[in-house]
């Protein structure tokens, strides 16, 4: 057993928590690619039999959640320390290693912003935020998909649309970057939008582009992208832009083309499916008929608007349940709506703890990402002790852990079933555990241990 208290309780004292951490898992026999001195921890059954996984080691809670659950299952993985304070010391260094590490991952990130010690007494921001577009930069991450329910989002990453200065607006010949106010990538721009197409045409699933081209210079040359991959396809776009965005940013999309492989259009021609393209606001609404109609659909969005379309995908459902409780009450039925009956109507949106996201990089395995909320106040409330906040709050439900960490497995490990039995054997346990009253989560870490059989003993 772990001492999982001791763990909680280092970091949030600032205590030597690396030291600790050391002593729990072996040197790693990997090492990201350009990176040789990395410190990459081993840990799990090495049996040869299936393929590891690495997990960022992130903050608060994330940590602890993941540091439990990799103990219980003992599957093989690799572990990079990159908690706050950690990736501050050693100026995002880790952030480089795990984005270019060469297996399946898993990455935590948690909301908000997060201060550490500066070495001089004070506290700073970790290095202007949590370092994820570094990551992704660094990684060469371009677009994360997330579903939930009926909808995927396709986020181009990482593609932030606030330019609208036309004056210092240019694409480098040499990179592709768009230079604006932010520096956007426009090949990888390029690649999210192939990869949306790519989706919509072998899911048959009704595609959405959510952008701003007459407002932001860089949703103008991803627009533009967008439509020159549409040329010489099948695609039947309905709703279509003012202004087409090739025919708008013609040179300086064909910069971004130049760069791209030579093949990069091969087989599209015969990729087809119906394509709607809005400002990126006008999502919201249609977003919510889509759910409440479970039209399957797949949204192209670029980062930030991506992120808050995934955002109200979060929050919108328990507003669908309470107005549709409201109804219920207003006809006089009787019934509750509650989670079995949501599911009975069809429904599988919860209430955002189960989105997860997948991180495509331009050369090797994909990164699983999940945010998870207000880890810090969590951890807190662990360690004080009361977790239920006085009765007002349940302990916290670690599942997403063991889906993501199921998620990531089979991803690296395709068509194996014995795997997948033992996982889906292993969350089904846990599933019986925090299926009435929830136990609190050392409590819980315990009745998981006993309970799940390590992989391969």
């Amino acid at each position: 057993m772990l001492d999982l208290a001791q763990i909680a309780r280092t970091e949030v004292d600032g205590g030597d928590l690396f030291g600790l951490l050391s002593k729990l898992f072996k040197p790693g026999d990997i090492r990201p690619n350009g990176y040789p001195d990395a410190i990459i921890w081993k840990g799990g059954n090495h049996d040869g039999k299936i393929n590891p996984v690495a997990h960022s080691l992130t903050d608060a809670y994330a940590l602890l959640g993941t540091i439990a659950a990799i103990d219980i299952l003992g599957l093989p993985f690799y572990a990079v320390p990159m908690w706050s304070q950690y990736r501050h010391d050693m100026k995002l260094e880790p952030l480089n290693w795990f984005g270019n590490i060469p297996c399946t991952s898993i990455k935590w990130s948690t909301a908000g912003d997060v201060y550490v010690n500066d070495g001089k007494g004070g506290k700073v921001v970790v290095m202007g935020k949590s370092g994820n577009a570094p990551l992704r930069t660094q990684a060469g991450v371009y677009c994360n998909v997330r579903p939930y329910g009926t909808t995927t989002v396709v986020r181009c990453m990482p593609c932030l649309p606030y330019s609208q200065d036309q004056k210092r607006f240019d694409v480098n010949t040499d990179t592709g970057i768009i230079h604006s106010e932010m520096n956007t990538p426009g090949v990888q721009m390029a690649y999210s939008c192939r990869l949306f197409l790519k989706m919509v045409h072998e899911t048959t699933k009704f595609g959405r582009v959510a952008m701003k081209p007459t407002q932001a210079q860089e949703d103008g040359i991803n627009s533009g992208l967008l439509s020159w991959l549409l040329q010489d396809t099948k695609f039947t776009v309905g709703r279509k832009y003012a202004v087409d965005g090739y025919a708008e940013h013609k040179e300086r999309v064909d910069r971004i083309i130049a760069l791209l492989p030579k093949n990069f259009k091969d087989g599209m021609g015969e990729w087809n499916g119906r394509i709607e393209q809005h400002i990126s606001d006008t999502n919201y609404g249609l977003l919510i008929w889509d759910l409440i109609e479970q039209r399957p659909n797949i949204i192209l969005a670029t980062d930030l608007d991506g992120d808050r379309l995934t955002d109200l995908l979060a929050d919108i459902s328990d507003p669908l349940r309470a107005f549709g409780q409201k109804v219920l009450s207003f006809v006089g039925s009787g019934k509750k709506l509650d989670n079995k009956m949501w599911n009975d109507m069809g429904y599988t949106t919860g209430n955002g703890r189960d989105m997860t996201s997948v991180m495509y990089r331009m050369s090797g395995p994909p990164i699983h990402e999940q945010t998870l909320g207000s880890a810090d106040a969590m951890l807190l409330r662990l360690l004080d002790g009361d977790e239920s906040m006085g009765g007002t709050k349940s302990p916290y439900d670690p599942r997403i852990h063991f889906v993501l960490i199921r998620d990531a497995y089979l991803d690296a490990n395709p068509g194996n079933t014995n795997l997948r039995n033992w996982l889906d054997s292993a969350l089904s346990k846990f599933d019986d555990i925090y299926s009435g009253t929830r136990p609190g989560f050392l409590e819980g870490y315990k009745v998981l241990k006993e309970a799940i059989t390590p992989w391969g003993t």
